[in-house]
């Protein structure tokens, strides 16, 4: 099958290489330049510690300086997925969302017919920026020397203007022997329903011409300057040659900047985009008249990690913002976020900067808000929460919110995030004293530990120290089989690590075992948490760590330790969230039924070596105790 002209420059321009790539190696993230996409891993192709695998991402090559392979994200899937050139053509097209093109030979008519539209489109915009300098064209000069915008700012954005005559531009182009067909095809004319001569779709507007990231002129957009007009912008319609959802306006320009490490802003219209631009702020882009998509999304993402969204500070700026969070959770991974910049006082960033200078719209970009904290905002502000319903309300409204978020460890991120922001609302009298013990009761004057002592895993509590040597059975297990981690990564990523080192070597066993030497890589991670590990009396003695080569003791051991961890921390949460919609009728009764009921799940949870133990009557326990406290009332004072 022979790809129509065009189609894998589309597929190139739609992925990033870091991203294909990143999938096979471990970035050396010291030597790497992650904003300006430059990248530096050991080669996947040959056996080596040092970082000499390149990738620059804005070339879309690789080159390793030590056994000298190169290419792109074609090539890097064929050799790295053993595949034949179209099989990795098929693979990246899945992952970008591009649809294989038909297997005809009119593919090359059709690439062809696009082509032509793209010269028709610029031919467009040469006739528009023709009619801006002339007589007609007196009105919008006046309209942008109001909005402050230079002659020489208007050439480098080509800008134009339609006047408001009906055929204008169709018989401008049809001079120069351009169909009709084709304007109507680029949409830049209409076909009347009556079967009459076409007419052109832009008239008595500024025109401000689309460019997809290559350069090409792909649609135009138009401003009418009527005060009547039925719309006061109006963008071409979906053509074969403009998909309106997968573009953004200013995307070649604004990634070029992105790669030389300026931020990512998306504003709202073409104005604010060059406004931002032309003040400095030249990664700047916009939607195409609709709201952001999924595709515009994943589109910013693969330009930058974090773009900052500057809206309006008006109620809708809001609402648009909201639809952007809604439409982000679901595709947030670790690494890929948003901000959000809210202009003061109902403005627009076009408008602060023509007040206030480029530092006032500085100001707002370095004050952006991450998306937790609008989503946050969004289900508390202006809301008063007296009650205990309308508390578990909020709570249930967050939980739906978090729910929504797929990758399993931003989840967690964002749910301790809402937690703090709850303890802070409401203050600390809505929640459970630690560890359920009454407050007159716990210790006023503690002895400050010992050095030694604290950092020994019996500084903690009686549960937390339990956590944290099943843990370290688990981790060095993990260690000692890293062929386990696959089996167990799902479980691996939702175990809460008590410990920092422990953490800290989890990430490393997730990230060491797809590396080609994956013992090397865990010990130049994670070498002096491993050491610290193996050398825990309670590790030692534990007999799949004895015996390093039974991989089916290693395995048993490894699921029993995680369904305790599991069943006992599920338990702990099940008895919050009980005690946590009780708390607010809490009274000195409840809070030492509280303790005592905290001491019995204790009990309950300690779960016996005993091999033929079962790992789920910890968790029964606890539910059933939780729930007899429920039936019996206790935070209701009972009469002697």
């Amino acid at each position: 099958m022979s790809l129509p002209p065009g189609f894998l420059d589309e597929l190139r321009n739609r992925l990033s290489l870091t991203q294909v790539v990143g999938r096979k190696v471990i970035w050396d993230m010291r030597k790497s330049n992650q904003a300006k996409g430059d990248m530096w891993a050991p080669c996947p192709f040959h056996q080596e510690k040092s970082a000499s695998f390149h990738v620059d991402d804005r070339k879309g090559f690789y080159y390793c300086f030590g056994c000298h392979a190169k290419g792109d994200a074609i090539s890097f899937v064929k050799e790295t997925e053993n595949v034949g050139f179209m099989e990795a053509v098929e693979i990246l097209a899945r992952e970008a969302g591009m649809p294989m093109p038909a297997r005809d030979p009119r593919a090359a008519e059709v690439q062809d017919r696009r082509t032509k539209l793209a010269e028709v489109v610029e031919a467009a915009v040469q006739h528009y920026r023709m009619m801006l300098r002339s007589g007609s064209g007196s009105v919008a000069r006046d309209y942008l020397a109001r909005r402050r915008l230079t002659e020489a700012a208007q050439d480098r954005w080509q800008i134009g203007w339609a006047p408001d005559q009906r055929t204008g531009l169709v018989q401008a182009l049809g001079a120069k022997g351009i169909a009709p067909d084709l304007l109507i095809e680029a949409g830049l004319a209409i076909k009347p329903d009556d079967g009459g001569a076409p007419y052109d779709r832009f008239r008595g507007r500024v025109i401000f011409p689309i460019r997809d990231g290559r350069g090409r002129a792909i649609s135009l957009g138009g401003r009418s300057l009527d005060p009547n007009a039925r719309a006061k912008y109006l963008n071409g319609p979906e053509t074969t040659l403009f998909d309106k959802g997968r573009n953004l306006f200013n995307i070649g320009p604004a990634r070029e900047a992105a790669g030389k490490g300026l931020p990512l802003v998306v504003a709202e219209g073409y104005m604010d985009v060059i406004a931002l631009s032309e003040a400095g702020f030249r990664g700047a882009v916009a939607p195409l008249g609709t709201a952001v998509t999924e595709d515009q999304l994943r589109l910013m993402w693969r330009i930058h990690d974090e773009p900052v969204i500057a809206l309006d500070g008006d109620a809708a700026g809001m609402r648009a913002a909201l639809r952007v969070i809604d439409l982000a959770l679901p595709l947030l991974e670790a690494g890929k976020g948003l901000r959000f910049a809210v202009m003061p006082g109902g403005m627009d960033p076009d408008d602060l900067i023509k007040a206030e200078g480029a530092g006032a719209f500085q100001r707002v970009l370095d004050g952006a808000q991450p998306m937790v904290r609008l989503l946050w905002q969004r289900e508390t502000e202006g809301q008063v929460f007296d009650s205990p319903e309308r508390r578990a309300a909020l709570d249930k409204r967050l939980r739906t919110a978090l729910a929504r978020i797929a990758d399993p460890s931003i989840r967690a991120h964002y749910g301790a995030e809402m937690k703090r922001l709850r303890e802070e609302l409401f203050g600390t009298g809505v929640r459970a004293p630690r560890g359920f013990v009454p407050r007159q009761w716990q210790q006023k004057v503690k002895a400050a530990p010992l050095p030694s002592t604290r950092a020994s895993l019996l500084a903690g509590s009686g549960e937390t120290v339990e956590d944290r040597l099943r843990e370290a059975v688990v981790l060095a297990l993990l260690a000692l089989h890293p062929e386990l981690v696959d089996t167990f990564d799902s479980a691996l990523e939702r175990m809460d690590c008590a410990d920092p080192g422990h953490a800290t070597l989890r990430t490393a066993l997730l990230r060491a075992a797809h590396a080609p030497d994956p013992a090397a890589t865990l010990q130049a991670m994670a070498g002096q948490e491993l050491e610290t590990l193996r050398a825990l009396p309670h590790v030692q003695i534990v007999p799949a760590v004895r015996n390093p080569e039974d991989a089916a003791l290693a395995r048993l051991c490894l699921a029993e330790e995680f369904a305790k961890l599991e069943a006992r921390r599920a338990a702990r949460r099940e008895i919050a969230e009980g005690v946590e919609e009780m708390e607010a009728l809490a009274d000195e009764g409840l809070t030492w039924r509280l303790g005592q009921a905290a001491e019995a799940v204790n009990r309950a949870g300690r779960v016996s070596n005993d091999d033929s133990s079962d790992l789920g009557e910890d968790r029964a326990a606890m539910s059933g105790y939780l729930q007899s406290l429920i039936d019996r009332q206790v935070w209701v004072k009972k009469r002697h």
